[in-house]
């Protein structure tokens, strides 16, 4: 991609992050926000994924609960990774998380401590229903970073055996420098912080992200893994959604597919070699190598 395209993906991401807040929803998206609570999900749950009556198999004993990213919600950012996940037995359920008021669709914008209580109680239901005793995450963007509250501070470390990042931004982004601007524009912060604290907390060097990295990245008992493109436009730099700890695999695609285009969404929506990574990560007992040919696996 041209250079002058990729210097736009952050301006667009900045620009997403105000629509969001300011432009009401039109008929057409607030017909998605029907489907996305309703027929959406008994389509999910007559296919496999959100059924609460999927019971974990011996192959694959505990739930997957995908987490989705910042704009993102339970259907829409799972629309390929949920069944490429069912087909291979496992039960899979999304969450959604973070949602303001007002604000239609676009969830992950709240604070993110907040979120993670909600994925806390979310993994409980989870575990009610399918009588597992633990379960793994899947998360992408924020989604594969906010879990990491949910294990260190809210109890989730004894009922979560593994989690996946995809693109995690755990900790925090630049937005390829842009959001080093913040301080040189008065108020601009602090109308970040009312407006989306969700995105607020993600700013690398944020009081959350301040506690949540502190004593170290991980907790012991949980297996890391975290996924990363060195296209990401949005995690920047890539390299900081490396974790340091015990039980930690971080992948860049390219090593294992120098083809691999993926930017920070496409990783997250439609990479097969990041969900081939991701079925290994959750089954590493019976892990194969990724290789360019993954996409056709």
């Amino acid at each position: 991609m041209l250079p002058w395209k990729r210097a736009l993906r952050p301006l667009a991401a900045l620009l997403l992050a105000a629509a969001a807040v300011t432009v009401p929803a039109t008929a057409a998206h607030a017909d998605s926000t029907a489907t996305a609570t309703g027929t959406a999900t008994a389509t999910a749950s007559s296919s496999g994924w959100n059924d609460y009556r999927c019971k974990p198999s011996a192959a694959h004993p505990r739930p997957v609960v995908l987490v989705h990213g910042t704009f993102g919600n339970s259907i829409d950012n799972w629309l390929a990774l949920a069944p490429y996940l069912t087909v291979r037995g496992y039960c899979v359920f999304s969450v959604d998380y973070g949602q303001l008021p007002g604000v239609p669709l676009f969830n992950g914008l709240g604070p993110i401590d907040r979120s993670a209580a909600q994925l806390s109680a979310f993994v409980d239901k989870v575990l009610a229903a399918t009588g597992a005793a633990e379960a793994d995450l899947v998360g992408h963007s924020q989604g594969g970073m906010m879990p990491r509250y949910y294990l260190k501070f809210l109890g989730g470390a004894a009922k979560v055996n593994a989690l996946v990042g995809i693109a995690p931004d755990n900790h925090g982004t630049t937005l390829s420098g842009l959001a080093n601007l913040l301080p040189y524009f008065p108020g601009a912060e602090d109308l970040l912080s009312a407006a989306t604290p969700g995105l607020a907390d993600q700013v690398a060097g944020s009081a959350f992200l301040t506690k949540l990295n502190a004593g170290g990245d991980t907790v012991a008992g949980v297996r890391y893994t975290v996924i990363a493109t060195k296209y990401d436009e949005v995690v920047t730099p890539w390299r900081t959604q490396y974790l340091s700890g015990s039980d930690v695999r971080n992948v860049l695609l390219q090593d294992l597919c120098p083809l691999d285009l993926s930017e920070h969404l496409a990783i997250g929506l439609f990479d097969r070699l990041a969900f081939h990574e991701v079925a290994n990560a959750l089954d590493p007992a019976h892990a194969t190598a990724t290789t360019c040919a993954s996409v056709f696996s």
